[in-house]
């Protein structure tokens, strides 16, 4: 038995409420972190905070992770256009934001020991462990996963120990298992993981056709050096323009998706997620780029973009080679400057307008009509661009 320190990851859900009751039976003072990455209302954090109190955290801790999500995540994820399996732009990356603010809090306790709600199941973990091993020397304690070793009824055990300990578990937490940040909302459970339609309960941001407003929308998302600076002439922090553009596009019910994965230690992963301020960012910096960078930035944007997403999906976001694409996403981001406009009439979006000084565009030239050079330039050109095809047919021709 210890009264040492620890630091639990802590969303208020049944899994980790579980951890705080099974580490402090295991003798630690368990230092509860809500690590708040957005999507989280200031009444449910208090929710949270109070649950923390009822299952007996020595301390509830609640930092702010937004802006730090923002710089991290977003800001390389929009330079790199990256989306795991060309769908899924990893809404679960607020983990290694996560793992970060509970190490520092950590640190200001004075204990080397965290502690994470995951099962050994799943691609958390991944993303958890290695975050923790890639920024120093702590021990890991996941109950979770422990507790997979002693029974195959896992939910039924937590129950028990929760009503032992007199502490109520919502309703409402039995059908879905939903994670909800800055970045998106993502659902798993039920039919979804059964590979059948989900159900209407599943939409959260994403308003069905039958709430859609009338008319169309707009937007117009201004970008500085790759960054999304501008919301409609309106200069605001990233986190504020994420936070609203999910709001206002999610209305029109832009942003849904279904998705299955491969999960990094051999399972499929069935999930329904919505992004809709992610992919409204997403739409207007391709369009951006498309216009403004030369074809071979363009072309070896997709071979980045496919690294990238793997690396940050499996749980490698402090991989020194992910360090090194992002420098290289920076530079190729310099002069992705300028303004994009968004249209909708519900359930998609388009980059209908783009405007910018580095537009790589020819004033002497329009596409299919009229061109700086001569016909003969041209006609040199596409007989010694198809030479070595020329010369092919004709070899094997004879």
């Amino acid at each position: 038995m210890t009264t040492e320190r620890i630091v639990l990851a802590f969303s208020g859900g049944l899994d980790t409420s579980y951890c705080v009751l099974a580490l402090k039976n295991q003798g630690y003072d368990v230092h509860t972190a809500f690590v708040d990455t957005g999507g989280v209302s200031p009444e449910h954090k208090q929710w949270i905070a109070e649950r923390a109190r009822v299952l007996g955290a020595a301390e509830h801790h609640e930092l702010d992770a937004g802006p730090a999500l923002w710089d991290a995540f977003v800001v390389p994820l929009l330079w790199s256009g990256a989306r795991m399996l060309e769908q899924y732009p990893m809404l679960c990356s607020d983990r290694y934001v996560i793992v970060q603010r509970c190490l520092e809090l950590a640190d200001r306790l004075g204990t080397k020991r965290f502690a994470h709600g995951c099962t050994g199941m799943g691609n958390d973990q991944l993303r958890f462990d290695q975050s923790v091993r890639s920024l120093g020397d702590y021990v890991i304690h996941a109950p979770i996963r422990d507790l997979q070793r002693e029974t195959a009824n896992v939910r039924a055990h937590e129950l028990e120990l929760m009503a032992e300990a007199g502490v109520e578990v919502p309703e409402s937490s039995s059908k879905y298992s939903i994670n909800e940040n800055l970045l998106g909302v993502t659902l798993s459970g039920q039919e979804i993981d059964r590979f059948d339609a989900p159900a209407d309960d599943t939409r959260v941001w994403c308003r069905p056709r039958s709430e859609w407003p009338a008319g169309a929308a707009e937007w117009t998302i201004g970008f500085d050096a790759g960054r999304a600076v501008t919301l409609d002439g309106e200069a605001l922090d990233g986190p504020v323009l994420l936070e609203r553009l999910n709001r206002e596009v999610g209305a029109w019910g832009v942003g849904r998706h279904l998705y299955t994965g491969d999960v990094s230690i051999g399972l499929k992963g069935r999930i329904v997620f919505e992004c809709p301020g992610v992919d409204a960012l997403m739409a207007a910096h391709k369009a951006l780029t498309e216009c403004v960078q030369t074809r071979y930035q363009n072309q070896f944007a997709q071979t980045i973009a496919a690294r990238w997403a793997e690396l940050v999906y499996t749980g490698f976001f402090f991989e020194p080679h992910k360090a090194d694409l992002e420098a290289y996403l920076e530079s190729a981001n310099r002069f992705v400057t300028g303004e994009v406009r968004l249209a909708s009439e519900g359930g998609g979006l388009m980059a209908v307008a783009v405007d910018s000084p580095y537009i790589l565009a020819d004033p002497d030239a329009v596409y299919a009509q009229s061109a700086s050079w001569t016909p003969e330039e041209a006609e040199g050109f596409v007989k010694l661009i198809g030479q070595s095809s020329t010369l092919a047919a004709k070899v094997r021709r004879s």
